[in-house]
């Protein structure tokens, strides 16, 4: 008689759930211990590099690159961990047990999207909160060679910003809309390449349609003047989000924030598709992880005894690295705008689904 729940038992469902589970983390713990061991042979020597610099840095480095190796191994951990798992219990005769007893293999993969769902939504959490931090501090620290950081308090510093033949520079810009402040500003006021005057002030705000400088002093290049004015408008048609939003790295941000900046740009209207193909991968990219014993189960079934196990292990290997293929290239194509976001994010996942049920289906079912 055939089980027609959604699980085939609860202890069983339980068993190998646990079994899964322990297996991709064990994975992961390997994959990271060993590319972090790596990684660190390569970048100590800069790091000791810096003066001052010793074991507390290399420690924080670690700690600073851990958490970006779990994020981009995790669904290659989860796929290895499925794979695992199946040529295990397919070796012990565990899944012609279940299926001599009318499990399906739908019921016999059911345990294990289960848990690769609490290990995406896990994965999730973990990168908006965690990774997005990490890749921020850990990039800032780079661009100074490991060297001391600046503290940072939602800042943007070192900004440039054109406006036609001028170029603007302000050493900090901080706020939002109306409110941002830029402070140590220096407009360099050109006319077809050639430098006209440099006007320089410690403070810059919004008004008049453009940016308000108090007390600045203003050099006229050609005279070799310097003379000092109560208050001049600058930058006339150049918007805020030009200062507070010079960078934005889909990987530096966490969800909510990146909607708030593409919402900002879009307002201004900047061109926002490689952003918003970024925001939407922070949820597929996770998600991958619930294909994984999909796409690896091709290798629990069939005898182990006839031969075609490792073949079939090989096959489910060779679908879960496709899978990576496709996404890494859809999202490149997103970056580049030649995908809309929405296909640059989510086709490979529903793409490799069919492609998964397929062959499930058709062989076992």
């Amino acid at each position: 008689m055939i089980n027609t729940s959604f699980f085939a038992s609860r202890t069983l469902s339980w068993y190998m759930a646990r079994k899964f589970i322990l297996t991709s983390f064990a994975v992961l713990a390997a994959l990271v211990l060993i590319l972090q061991t790596l990684d660190l042979l390569g970048e100590s020597g800069d790091i000791l590099a810096h003066p001052g610099n010793g074991d507390p840095e290399l420690w924080r480095y670690v700690s600073l690159r851990v958490p970006q190796l779990i994020a981009r191994f995790l669904p290659f951990a989860v796929l290895l961990g499925a794979l695992i798992s199946f040529v295990t219990l397919n070796q012990n005769s565990e899944i012609v047990a279940m299926k001599a007893a009318g499990v399906s293999a739908h019921q016999i993969l059911a345990p294990f999207i289960l848990a690769s769902m609490a290990i995406a939504a896990l994965s999730f959490v973990f990168n908006d909160r965690i990774v997005t931090r990490a890749n921020g501090t850990l990039d800032a620290w780079q661009a100074v060679d490991y060297g001391a950081v600046p503290a940072s308090r939602g800042i943007v510093s070192n900004v440039w910003v054109r406006s036609g033949d001028d170029l603007i520079h302000a050493d900090q810009a901080s706020g939002r809309g109306a409110t941002t402040r830029l402070i140590d500003v220096t407009l360099y006021d050109r006319d077809g390449g050639r430098l006209i005057t440099i006007v320089n002030a410690a403070r810059g705000v919004q008004a008049g349609g453009g940016w308000r400088l108090d007390n600045a002093r203003v050099f006229d290049v050609a005279r070799g003047v310097q003379r000092v004015v109560p208050s001049v408008v600058i930058a006339r048609g150049v918007t805020a989000d030009r200062f507070t939003l010079a960078e934005v790295d889909a990987d530096e941000r966490s969800y909510g924030s990146l909607a708030s900046a593409i919402t900002d740009l879009q307002a201004a209207g900047r061109p926002t598709l490689a952003l918003e193909a970024g925001l939407w991968h922070k949820v597929s990219g996770p998600l991958s992880s619930m294909l994984m014993p999909l796409l690896a189960g091709v290798a629990a079934f069939g005898l182990a005894r006839s031969g075609q196990l490792f073949v079939r292990a090989v096959i489910g290997m060779g679908l879960g690295f496709a899978y990576f293929v496709a996404d890494n290239f859809a999202l490149a194509m997103g970056n580049l705008g030649a995908y809309p976001p929405l296909l640059a994010a989510w086709a490979p996942p529903f793409l490799f689904l069919l492609i998964g049920e397929t062959v499930l289906i058709r062989t076992e079912e």
